[in-house]
């Protein structure tokens, strides 16, 4: 499959509120930095080159892109980097952003923020974006406790105007429900790829039921996680990226959107040919045979 010239598109659309995004997107928490994301140690990336990626997916018909102010290295920051390279912001780009966390200029999390701490980490994005508004801000948590007065914290942002849609991240089943009690949910991020929990097949199925977009991370890297794709990936994986003339993290990123038509991809990169990888696995159209043998692979590794 020849890669350069295939868009975003290719994958399909789906809406996040009243929003339209490519189910193909792109998640910007490697850009500062090489090695391993968010390590304090990491080297920096070029600016040119993070610059020349973001400019790129664009290009590829990329409209929504994943950030947090909590993506930097000593030197960069993915939501400085995004406004250098992308502002004035194209009409149709939706930037997603995440809430919850925090790290110290040196790079050491800190402890979740307090519903009032939540206030500053917005204006926080804001600032760095050099936006008036958010277009989705997502709440990220640690753990099952409730998260109904950080969430509240949130929906009153929205209600002031600052945060144009509301959506979660690493949560469980009921946490969804919580929210959804308090503020329209457009959109849950959770880590999920073949191999994935029953628990996120679960919530995955939840939010398709309920029109929710579903927003994979690591849908590469799986239990790998910030180390990146498999070096050594399955046979299963293998053999249908021979037979396609595609890569593995193609396999993979294909056999995700086939989960539903409400689930998107934001794998993240800062090599350009990594990028155009990327966005043309959108419109890898698996075969029954194969979706079947990932599938077994998938619930074998759970």
């Amino acid at each position: 499959m020849t890669s350069q010239n295939i868009t975003a598109a290719a994958s399909g659309t789906w809406k996040l509120g009243d929003r339209t995004v490519n189910r193909i997107g792109f998640g910007a928490m490697r850009l500062p930095q090489h090695g391993e994301a968010l390590a304090p140690d990491a080297l920096p990336r070029d600016r040119d080159q993070a610059i020349t990626v973001l400019r790129r997916a664009v290009e590829l018909g990329v409209n929504h892109i994943d950030t947090a102010a909590f993506y930097f290295s000593p030197l960069r920051s993915a939501n400085e980097l995004i406004n250098r390279a992308l502002a004035p912001y194209p009409d149709d780009l939706v930037i997603a952003t995440k809430v919850g966390p925090g790290r110290d200029p040196s790079g050491n999390w800190q402890p979740h923020a307090t519903p009032e701490g939540l206030r500053g980490q917005v204006e926080e994005n804001l600032r760095q974006l050099g936006r008036d508004h958010l277009d989705v801000v997502n709440l990220r948590i640690v753990g099952t406790d409730s998260l109904a007065d950080r969430f509240g914290a949130l929906a009153a942002l929205r209600d002031a105007g600052l945060i144009r849609h509301l959506g979660l991240s690493n949560i469980r089943a009921h946490h969804l429900a919580e929210a959804q009690a308090i503020a329209p949910v457009v959109c849950v991020q959770n880590m999920y790829g073949i191999g994935a929990s029953p628990e996120q097949d679960e919530l995955l199925r939840l939010c398709g039921e309920q029109r929710v977009a579903f927003v994979p991370f690591y849908s590469i890297a799986g239990s790998g996680r910030t180390a990146g794709a498999p070096a050594n990936d399955s046979g299963t994986v293998r053999a249908i990226a021979r037979a396609r003339g595609v890569s593995p993290a193609q396999v993979r990123l294909a056999w995700t959107l086939h989960r539903g038509p409400h689930v998107l991809a934001i794998p993240g990169t800062g090599d350009p040919e990594h990028l155009a990888q990327n966005v043309a696995a959108g419109s890898l159209r698996l075969s029954e045979d194969e979706l079947a043998e990932l599938d077994s692979l998938h619930h074998a590794a759970a």
